[in-house]
């Protein structure tokens, strides 16, 4: 099973898709568009936030890992030295060392192997790229990382333009997704969760010849968390689960929506099939119930 995983929404399919799966059969593309340089540190919130869900250890916040302090980033703070995100010590730790493997001559893509080692993960779990490709957001105050834009403004500012320049196709990312048949599309921002991993070199061509499955990140006319809809607009795409249907529609087989959406099968362009579920994940229960829905269609497929 190959996932395609931006912030918070994939990760919680994610962990129900793990009851389902083992580890050794699950293999994730990160999106590294969110990527940021702090206090001389590479910051990858969407690649850990997959692997500590994975590890069991991700917090209730989804970023970070569960029951860390933040007694480093507070004193820098009360020096003086402000951080773009609220770093945790254990979580900064993974950051350090991740820096120091890059710094001796490694890629993304090994570093982030040998930290997957280090929690004893079955699972692949690739970052999209090992190009630093950061999404830059074109706002009414000009031009800036997605990073401000989420936590210094507090996606209040008005967006024109969500920009991720494409990158280059790992061997790592080829082979996995040579392997899989099937791609499931997380419940993620498709704008700036997704897009980047899809303007990876080659990434739309590869879709075009497995089967697609896309959870959409949005109810009616309303994301269920997150700018998806600011950013859908710059797009020129409608706020919608018909929008997300068009950005994915040269690729995509499969668009899950939520039962209470009132898109229909006749909305959806091409042969594109929908179907419905709950998508909303407060918990486990619900993360699972979404990943039955999806083991069934995958099976169907096979």
């Amino acid at each position: 099973m190959l996932l395609l995983s931006g912030g918070t929404g994939s990760p919680k399919l994610l962990a129900g898709l793990l009851l389902y799966y083992s580890g050794a059969q699950v293999t994730v593309i990160a999106n590294t568009g969110d990527d940021i340089w702090i206090s001389g540190n590479l910051v990858c919130p969407d690649l850990d936030t997959v692997i500590y869900t994975t590890a069991g250890i991700v917090s209730e916040r989804w970023w970070g890992i569960n029951g860390d302090t933040f007694r480093t980033h507070e004193r820098l703070a009360s020096i003086g030295h402000k951080e773009a995100l609220i770093i945790g010590e254990l979580d900064r730790a993974i950051h350090i060392f991740r820096s120091d493997l890059l710094r001796r001559g490694a890629t993304l893509t090994d570093a982030t192997r040998t930290i997957c080692a280090s929690f004893e993960l079955s699972a692949k779990i690739l970052p999209m790229t090992d190009d630093f490709v950061p999404t830059a957001i074109v706002t009414d105050k000009g031009e800036m990382h997605i990073q401000d834009f989420l936590v210094k403004y507090q996606q209040a500012l008005s967006v024109s333009q969500v920009r991720c320049r494409p990158s280059k196709m790992t061997k790592e990312v080829e082979t996995a997704l040579e392997e899989c048949r099937s791609v499931v599309i997380g419940p993620s921002n498709p704008i700036s969760s997704i897009g980047p991993i899809l303007n990876v070199n080659g990434m739309r061509k590869i879709l075009k010849d497995r089967f697609v499955i896309a959870v959409s990140p949005i109810i009616r006319n309303e994301p269920i968390s997150g700018p998806a809809g600011k950013f859908m607009e710059s797009r020129g795409l409608p706020v919608s689960s018909l929008g997300v249907a068009d950005f994915y529609s040269d690729f995509l087989d499969a668009l899950i929506v939520d039962h209470s959406d009132d898109i229909s099968q006749s909305d959806l362009p091409g042969d594109i099939e929908l179907f419905s579920a709950d998508t909303i994940m407060y918990g486990i229960e619900q993360s699972k119930k979404l990943a039955t829905e999806i083991v069934r269609i995958l099976a169907h497929q096979s």
